[in-house]
């Protein structure tokens, strides 16, 4: 077992609009769900650019002109979806149009990948249909004019904070897929302190019922009485792994909140059951961060002053990491072991982080529509395109 030393450098510039770990010790993250929530700004979503009208898409694809078209529309003679089509109608990506009686081939973009940060409060499933009739996640999302909302992993039923949401299916099971090893990082509250011994053990390696379970680190975050807070990182998203891992030591866990998901983090001021919608460079880095394991997704900011240490600097007992050494824990893939390497870790390094810049600029178009009132820009919900 080998502990690293833990020197930070300094945060970036703009952590002031991340939640970090010490906020959920120290309690500032339960004092921001007490501050005053203005009203939500009415948001007006145009309509896709993606869903062309029908006879403009004919003409495209070489069926005749336009007013053709129309009147093709007008005798009944095209079907989109096996429906009679009419005058002025869209279509969409996937729809099936024909002529005739013949499918007609013709091309249209798929939408753009929309993503949303949802704070997931506890008591709430990550489930379309829950047959106990559970308020879910799905309910408090916007309306997709195409497709469907799909979650980037889970959450537990009691477990609370980070949930990504997007439109792309692809980019979901990217995100999700076990091979780029992006990291997962929470705040978890045990009940009694962890030992050394069992640090090591959960740094190596416990066998769980569906196979051998490690973390990537682990540190200390103080705590009262018998209640423990510590950060921990893991790299892959199994049902209820966190929870599994620590009672496998002998030690239940009371509260657990994620709080980054690869380098896309919790947004400062974002409430319990609100979202804010990526903008368009988020979502450029995110999914350059689920196609390029264990690349870095943004530049370094200016390299930290010597000596600076991070808000959090080190726990108690300081951080307890693992290196891959032989024959010490579960296996990993190369891959794997690359991206847990050099994950991009915004709240110890200089690098910056995926989704305060969304919020922020949500936050300031909400002040300026509303007069500059402090404060205006924290609502549920918006999108910052």
């Amino acid at each position: 077992m080998t502990e690293l030393p833990t020197e930070p450098t300094a945060p970036a510039t703009d952590m002031d609009d991340a939640i970090r770990f010490e906020d959920v010790v120290s309690g500032v993250f339960d004092a921001a769900e007490n501050e005053a929530n203005p009203a939500a700004l009415k948001r007006v979503l145009p309509p896709q650019p993606e869903s062309p009208k029908l006879h403009k898409v004919l003409a495209q694809a070489g069926m005749g002109s336009r007013l053709e078209m129309e009147q093709l529309i007008l005798e009944g003679r095209i079907t989109v979806n096996n429906e009679p089509a009419h005058i002025g109608q869209r279509v969409q990506f996937g729809d099936n149009v024909k002529v005739n009686g013949k499918p007609i081939r013709f091309k249209i973009a798929p939408p753009p990948a929309r993503v949303l940060a949802y704070h997931k409060p506890a008591g709430e499933v990550v489930s379309h249909d829950d047959p106990q009739n559970r308020p879910t996640v799905f309910r408090k999302l916007p309306k997709l004019f195409q497709g469907k909302w799909q979650s980037v992993g889970r959450l537990d039923l009691n477990t609370e904070g980070l949930l990504l949401f997007t439109s792309s299916g692809e980019l979901a099971n990217n995100l999700m897929h076990p091979r780029f090893g992006l990291e997962r990082e929470y705040a978890v509250r045990v009940l009694g302190a962890l030992t050394l011994e069992e640090k090591h053990k959960l740094l190596d390696g416990v066998r769980l019922d569906d196979g051998m379970a490690q973390f990537g680190s682990i540190e200390e975050g103080g705590g009262e009485g018998s209640n423990c807070w510590y950060r921990v990182t893991i790299s892959e998203g199994r049902n209820r792994e966190v929870r599994r891992m620590l009672e496998s030591v002998g030690h239940a866990v009371s509260r657990l909140i994620r709080i980054r998901y690869g380098s896309m983090v919790l947004p400062r001021g974002l409430k319990r059951g609100a979202w804010v919608e990526l903008d368009d460079a988020d979502i450029r880095l995110l999914t350059r961060a689920s196609q390029t394991a264990g690349a870095p997704v943004r530049d370094s900011a200016e390299p930290a002053p010597a000596g600076k240490r991070t808000p959090n600097g080190r726990g108690a007992g300081g951080a307890v990491r693992t290196r891959n050494t032989p024959g010490r824990g579960p296996a990993r893939s190369p891959a794997a072991g690359k991206a847990a390497a050099s994950q991009p870790d915004p709240l110890k390094t200089s690098l910056g982080y995926i989704g305060a810049d969304s919020f922020s600029k949500q936050r300031q178009e909400a002040g300026k529509k509303r007069g500059n009132v402090p404060g205006a820009g924290r609502r549920p919900g918006g999108r910052s395109r």
